[in-house]
Formats: C-alpha cells, sequence, structure tokens
C-alpha cells in the first residue's frame, strides 16, 4: 500500500500496514519511493501522511479516542 507525505508531496510504502491501521501508534514503518534505488526503511508520522488522492487517513487510524464520546452517557 502506498500513502503521501503531505510536506514533500512523495509516495511512500508502507511496510507494516498493522502498524497504520494501529490508532494507537503515531507513526509506521516505510519507505520513500523515489529513484530506481530502493531507500532503507524509516518511521514516518501518521500525522504528516494522507492518501494519494489527498484526503486524510480515517481518524480511527489516528485517534485511539475517536469514539469516546458515545460512552459517555
Amino acid at each position: 500500500m502506498f500513502v503521501k507525505q503531505k510536506s514533500s508531496g512523495h509516495l511512500i510504502e508502507v511496510l507494516n500496514i498493522q502498524d497504520l491501521y494501529d490508532p494507537s501508534l503515531d507513526s509506521f514503518e516505510g519507505r520513500l519511493n523515489i529513484g530506481e534505488d530502493l531507500p532503507d526503511s524509516e518511521q514516518f508520522s501518521k500525522s504528516d501522511t494522507i492518501f494519494p488522492s489527498g484526503e486524510a487517513l480515517p481518524k480511527c487510524w489516528i485517534d485511539p479516542h475517536y469514539r469516546d464520546s458515545e460512552l459517555k452517557h
């Protein structure tokens, strides 16, 4: 799966997709998709990441408390 880095506009290949889905993690492992050589993997911040279409990542992937307001009576 690929996502886009907001700050640079470069595509990032997500190496562990479960890290991207996990709302308790602020970052995920990936590598920039630039040029012909594969760069080393690194950690990328979810807050600087969007889908290639320009849409934001789902809130349930970023915020572990996204449904807390539903628990309040």
